[in-house]
């Protein structure tokens, strides 16, 4: 019998009991359980009521609970059947039934924090979902209010828009929507409306949206198609990738990292590398300068590109480091002691006048790196986006095509090895750059040759009513949206002879100045030659010039060169017997043809001189 107990006992402690049983335990676990701190008591005691939210999960859950609470009362029958007092053999057993083990606490309490959590897990996907149907709901409200086709604002509604702040959100879509139109116009457009009126609402947003002027913006649209006119707008928005060169002259160096900024590195500061952008290499790269050659580079500061060449060129031959502007002087210096350069020479002269310095075709290569506007480095200066003018550009580019012609009269075309120039610039311009080499190309016997670069997109050949060379297309530009650098353009030409102007029809238009100058200088030789041609005195001598009363009335009222051409033309009118048309003057000769007459003149007047002295009688003893 006693077995038979034992065996009961082993049994129903085997099983786990049910959550609505109670169960004893020993009086070492009341003990260890005794220590524990008292708020899953309080729990016991003061049970919270929380909002239960039934699902289809928890109905299954509480099925299956209830069919495990009928097998757990099932099997607890024995246990409850036999009433021996080896059983219950605790004091505490009643209390045990009565308000449950410390066992039975920690599971409950589990239970009730896991019961917390999926409570509040569930009604934050409730709140979510709503939200976004909340939002689908509103987005498929506004999509109904709206036209199926983009309408532009009204008169109305722009003036209202500008007596309040600008309203960013709305103006993002609203060029967008331009965008769109413009893209296809042709198909997308509303009926009667106008192109200029949609391109002239973009104008306007853009300049309130990004802070551009209008001339600006203007140009761009003209210059760009609208949608890779975003791209390039938003591309000035961002900063362009870092980039450093290595100097060659100490040392290769590759940095994937930095913790301090580059420029304060003690490899920066012992040479080994220069910050420079990546658009900076692409006329060095152009230029491809040769050992022991004669390169100028006209405005040199701050000394990027100088240390380039002389690193190409492996510090032999001689660079010609110019800069205009003296503050400037000290960085080119600074950077070239830094950096090792050795065989460059530093000077300060006006560009323009380079030429007259140096020497015209002295050197081999010519590197122009241009002062521009700096339409094409507006991530770094925003500035330019309100600053520059249609005058700006202008001033600009009259400046640049002296420098052009100043740049290729130091070229010498016979040279072996050279005979090129590279101009660049970092502005977007046309005016800075396709007309400047057009310009240099009428002026100078030169020609444009590929630069040598194996990207960027070719230069404009013709734009509004400008038509340019064909061969301008071989420069290249370059685009922050298209290859991730600053915007630049490089062109590279070949001097071809030493001559001034290439052909007849290319030279420059005489000015006013200088034809009253070679008019007046003929004017006197003719008057030389009328001298020579006089007949001489009976005695066979020359009349002396200074004997004569004409001589003497010149000397005291003397006739001015403008005075002379005056009478001249006046002649020529009262010939011609009209006094309102004035008939073009004939073509003067050459000035060595006259040279020659007159010197034939002289030879005549010293061969008769020679004959008159042979036929006079000797004098006597």
């Amino acid at each position: 019998m006693a077995a038979l107990t034992r065996n009961k006992k082993n049994r129903t402690n085997s099983q786990t009991p049910p959550l609505n049983k109670r169960t004893k335990s020993s009086p070492l676990k009341k003990a260890a359980k005794s220590q524990k701190p008292p708020l899953k008591k309080q729990r016991r005691c003061i049970p919270e009521e929380k909002p239960v939210i039934a699902t289809d999960e928890e109905e299954e859950e509480e099925i299956e609970q209830s069919n495990q609470g009928d097998e757990g009362s099932e099997s607890g029958s024995d246990f409850f059947s036999d009433g021996d007092g080896e059983d219950v053999n605790d004091d505490g057993g009643a209390d045990d039934l009565l308000f449950g083990s410390d066992d039975e606490e920690g599971t409950l309490g589990s239970d009730s924090d896991e019961s917390d959590i999926e409570i509040k897990s569930r009604a934050i996907d409730k709140k979510r979902k709503k939200e976004e149907k909340d939002a689908k709901d509103e987005f498929t409200m506004n999509i109904k209010e709206q036209p199926d086709e983009f309408q532009l604002p009204t008169k109305k509604e722009l003036e209202a828009e500008a007596r309040g702040a600008p309203d960013l959100p709305s103006l993002q879509i609203r060029i967008r929507e331009i965008v769109r139109v413009l893209s296809n116009f042709k198909d997308l457009r509303p009926d009667g409306a106008k192109r200029t009126d949609y391109v002239d609402q973009l104008k306007a947003d853009l300049c309130s949206y990004y802070g551009y002027n209008e001339f600006l913006i203007g140009t761009l649209i003209e210059m760009f198609p609208v949608v890779e006119l975003m791209e390039l707008i938003e591309a000035f928005e961002k900063k362009r990738p870092t980039s450093i060169r290595t100097n060659t002259l100490k040392v290769g160096l590759i940095v994937y990292d930095s913790q301090v900024p580059i420029g304060a590195t003690p490899e920066y500061l012992a040479g080994f590398y220069m910050l420079q952008s990546a658009s900076s290499f692409l006329p060095v790269m152009a230029l491809a300068p040769q050992e022991k050659e004669r390169v100028v580079d006209m405005a040199a500061a701050p000394g990027g590109k100088t240390t380039y060449v002389a690193a190409l060129m492996k510090n032999t031959g001689i660079i010609y480091a110019n800069e205009m502007k003296v503050p400037r002087l000290k960085s080119l210096c600074a950077n070239l002691h830094r950096m090792g350069v050795t065989n460059t020479i530093v000077c300060n002269y006006d560009g323009r006048e380079l030429s007259k310095v140096l020497g015209q075709n002295s050197v081999d290569r010519v590197l122009l790196d241009a002062p521009c506007s700096g339409t094409g480095v507006i991530s770094k200066d925003e500035s330019v986006k309100t600053s520059k003018s249609a005058d700006d550009i202008n001033k600009f580019a009259h400046l640049q095509k002296q420098l052009i012609l100043s740049a290729i009269d130091l070229v010498d075309a016979n040279s072996k090895t050279g005979g090129y120039i590279v101009y660049s610039t970092c502005s977007i311009m046309i005016p800075e750059n396709e007309a400047v080499i057009d310009y240099a190309l009428k002026k100078r016997d030169a020609k444009v040759v590929p630069c040598g670069l194996d990207f960027g997109q070719p230069g404009f050949s013709s734009f509004r009513e400008q038509r340019f060379h064909p061969s301008v297309e071989k420069t290249r530009r370059f685009y922050p949206h298209v290859h991730n650098m600053d915007g630049f353009f490089v062109a590279k030409l070949k001097k071809m002879s030493n001559a001034m102007q290439p052909t007849e029809t290319d030279k420059p238009v005489e000015t006013m100045r200088q034809a009253q100058v070679s008019s007046s200088d003929d004017d006197e030789e003719a008057e030389a030659i009328e001298d020579l041609k006089k007949p001489s005195v009976a005695n066979g001598q020359p009349k002396r010039e200074s004997n004569t009363k004409e001589y003497k009335n010149r000397q005291k009222f003397p006739r001015s060169k403008e005075t002379h051409k005056g009478r001249r033309n006046t002649r020529i009118k009262s010939e011609s017997g009209s006094g309102t048309v004035e008939e073009p003057r004939k073509q003067k000769k050459k000035r060595s043809q006259w040279k020659n007459e007159i010197a034939q003149a002289r030879e005549e007047k010293r061969n008769a001189m020679r004959e008159n002295a042979k036929e006079r009688p000797k004098h006597r003893k």
